[in-house]
């Protein structure tokens, strides 16, 4: 059954579409004027493909791929809503470089119908911070410009709040997946007041090796929630999975 959209969602899109008629979006992925993130290029995300490992998310013929079945990770599920290449590699470059705050609710939008299809249990949505630092130079976290309409959209807590970095990380573009691993080591920290005995949904908007989110869930789990979930816009494939 589809969630009805409730009225705070309802009132932010509508402050947007008056924002849309005042200064007309260009789509990111087409360049079309007058659409945030037109229909054209929403259908033309490549998706995931059917067959993935049953927790970490990654294209795998068998249940549970080599690297889970080594090392299984903290959280429940980890699922990806496309992969990572055009139009929506352009959406989130357009949103995380370029300003374009108003995209976040549009992708919120598109990631909505999968996230509920997945029927997990979570009950608050908890998205993947920026150090002090990054959001400093850049003003804004862009994953929590879609995590808040995606909280509302699904009808649970919001709580930007229930993670933190604990210290600046380098930049993960590049590095491997041990030097991903040893780069986000410990990384964050979770607030146990927020998220102690709850399922909480981790939001990010591109998975490569699901090293921050593994790290993430490590903190959430000390902090005492009670499951955690992992959710992100994109995923980042190898060139022997796509």
């Amino acid at each position: 059954m589809r969630l009805k959209k409730p009225f705070l969602y309802w009132l932010e899109s509508s402050f947007w579409n008056v924002v849309d008629l005042i200064f007309p979006p260009t789509c990111p992925g087409c360049q079309t004027i007058g659409y945030r993130w037109c229909e054209s290029c929403q259908k033309s995300a490549v998706r995931m493909p059917a067959e993935v490992c049953q927790i970490c998310g990654s294209p795998s013929h068998n249940s549970l791929c080599s690297r889970c079945v080594s090392s299984r990770p903290i959280y429940t599920q980890l699922r990806s809503w496309a992969v990572f290449r055009q139009p929506v590699r352009n959406a989130l470059h357009s949103l995380k470089y370029r300003h374009n705050i108003s995209l976040g609710q549009a992708l919120a939008e598109s990631m909505s119908p999968e996230l509920q299809r997945l029927n997990w249990p979570i009950q608050a949505i908890v998205p993947i911070p920026l150090s002090e630092q990054r959001k400093r130079e850049r003003g804004y976290n862009q994953v929590g410009l879609i995590a808040r309409p995606l909280s509302q959209l699904q009808q649970c807590n919001y709580l930007p709040r229930g993670l933190r970095r604990a210290r600046h990380t380098c930049s993960q573009v590049g590095l491997t997946l041990e030097e991903r691993k040893h780069n986000l080591q410990n990384a964050f920290l979770a607030d146990p007041r927020l998220v102690s005995g709850k399922n909480i949904l981790v939001i990010d908007d591109v998975s490569t090796t699901g090293a921050t989110l593994a790290d993430a869930a490590r903190a959430l789990s000390e902090a005492g929630a009670k499951s955690i979930y992992a959710y992100t816009v994109a995923r980042a494939l190898s060139h022997k999975d796509a």
